[in-house]
């Protein structure tokens, strides 16, 4: 048996592509833009890859897009006055901060005075509160393109095992939320799991999202079972020589692909949803600050 590869990267053009549609329409219909800010502070090397991406993407969609490149020295106060501005900016609805920022901003501070309805990157203290009570929210990226690949390989989730191996604010506590809310029995699962391997086992759907690189073997998989693998590692890669690396997942790729059903690959699986995902909910926060209905299957 050998897994059906699941790609993330064209799954994740389609959903740009729709995105780029409903933009069209509804400047068309409505004359009016969807905008999307993001703010980078300093000069962390995969930060900047990241910002130019998002950049070029919600420009590639039709959306406005705000960069916002600030020096590292920058201070607290001098960023929350720009959020601020951000927030009232009548074109801008969605607003992201690159993280990390620098040791002297607190993140915490940053991330809560976005406003709510422009928390694109769903980190606020409010919309996590709405996730976990059900309501209506801006939910985060990452684990929203696991829904979507899920909820496109599987239709309804209802009834399934999900085990989510991982605990973070980022993916796996909002990944179990999602997974619930689409009425999957759901555990969340860690590194300090009693008989880790096997809670995976019995899981229909695995979801990988602790951060530790081939952690996940093989035989820790439910024959047939769908596998998330949201991992990106990187480690040393002897054999490519002159101390080069690549990158891994969470999941032991080549003895889980002989078991599962179904299976992300990494590079090339879940990363290029997050994007994506993004895109879809500064238009989502546009349609809802408009009044309009909301882009179908592009939200939770």
């Amino acid at each position: 048996m050998s897994a059906e590869i699941i790609d993330g990267k064209a799954f994740a053009a389609t959903i740009r592509g729709k995105v780029a549609e409903h933009v069209a329409r509804l400047h068309s219909e409505h004359g009016l833009t969807p905008g999307l800010a993001v703010v980078l502070v300093g000069e962390d090397p995969a930060s900047q890859v990241y910002v130019r991406n998002k950049g070029q993407q919600t420009e590639e969609s039709g959306m406005a897009s705000f960069e916002h490149r600030l020096p590292a020295e920058t201070s607290e106060a001098d960023l929350l006055a720009l959020i601020a501005r951000l927030n009232a900016a009548p074109a801008v609805h969605g607003i992201l901060v690159q993280l990390p920022l620098p040791d002297h901003i607190d993140s915490a501070k940053v991330l809560d005075a976005i406003d709510p309805a422009k928390d694109v990157d769903g980190f606020h203290i409010s919309n996590v509160g709405l996730l976990a009570t059900g309501q209506k929210a801006l939910v985060p990226c990452t684990p929203l393109g696991c829904l979507m690949l899920l909820r496109d390989r599987h239709g309804s989730l209802a009834g399934m095992d999900a085990v989510v191996v991982g605990r973070s604010n980022i993916v796996g506590k909002p990944m179990a939320q999602l997974l619930l809310r689409d009425s999957a029995t759901v555990t969340i699962a860690h590194s300090r799991t009693r008989d880790l391997a096997g809670v995976c086992r019995r899981a229909d759907i695995l979801v990988a999202a602790v951060g530790r690189p081939e952690m996940i073997p093989g035989d820790w998989i439910k024959p047939g079972a769908t596998v998330i693998d949201v991992g990106i590692n990187r480690i040393p890669a002897p054999e490519k020589g002159d101390g080069k690396s690549r990158l891994v997942g969470d999941v032991h790729f080549d003895s889980a692909v002989q078991v599962a059903g179904a299976i992300t690959p990494v590079p090339g699986g879940v990363g290029p949803m997050t994007i994506a995902c993004l895109l879809a909910n500064t238009l989502t926060a546009f349609c809802r600050a408009h009044g309009l209905a909301e882009p179908e299957g592009l939200t939770a």
